[in-house]
Parts: structure tokens; sequence; C-alpha cells
């Protein structure tokens, strides 16, 4: 059994209400007293990149989450569909190779999956 506390939430919705409570979520997590937190991580994927866009809707909210300590990570197959490239998003945006297979990884390193 692993004693690290990690967690990955995934953004994946174009629905903006939905990218905020994400986001939202994350936040609360690290801010939360009651357990003590190794790595919080958002991967954003699909229509979900838009907060994490440079200049997208939200993307105040992710730099404020990366000036946190979470963990933002891009999914390129997404950014290729959508013609970004990593100067589009914010400073500390990790790009990955596959969404799915980085929430692979991650589940198999035992961060919890959480997809609300």
């Amino acid at each position: 059994m692993l004693d690290d506390n990690q967690t990955v939430f995934h953004l994946a919705s174009s629905d903006e209400g939905h990218q905020e409570l994400v986001l939202t979520l994350a936040e609360n997590l690290t801010q939360d007293d009651t357990i003590d937190m190794d790595d919080v991580a958002v991967l954003a994927q699909a229509e979900g990149i838009e907060p994490v866009r440079a200049d997208g809707e939200g993307s105040d909210h992710v730099e404020s989450l990366i000036d946190s300590g979470v963990t933002i990570k891009a999914c390129s197959n997404t950014m290729e569909m959508f013609d970004l490239e990593e100067s589009n998003l914010p400073d500390g945006v990790e790009t990955v190779s596959s969404g799915v297979g980085e929430l692979t990884r991650l589940q198999n390193d035992g961060y919890a999956y959480i997809s609300p």
C-alpha cells in the first residue's frame, strides 16, 4: 500500500461550468488541511484544453493553481488537434504525449483518479 496521497483530476469537458468545477475541486483539495497531499494534478484533453490555453477562459485559475503547486498537464494529441503549440500554454503547463496514456501511468503510480 502506498503512503503517498496523489490525485489526478481529468478535465475533458467543453462545458465552462464543468471546467471551473474541476479546477475548483483541485484547488479545494490543496487547501484541505485534513489530508496531506503529495501531488495534485490536472490532466486536460479534448475540449477540456480551453482553460489550459494562455488566452483561454479560465486560464487565470490555471495559473493560480500552478502557482500553488498543482501540476497541470496538457495532452499533445489534443494540442495537435486544435493547432496549439507549447507557446499557447501558460508557463508551467507540462505536455504529455497522450492524455489517456498519462492517466494510465498516474493511476499505476498510485494516483486517485477524479472525473467529476
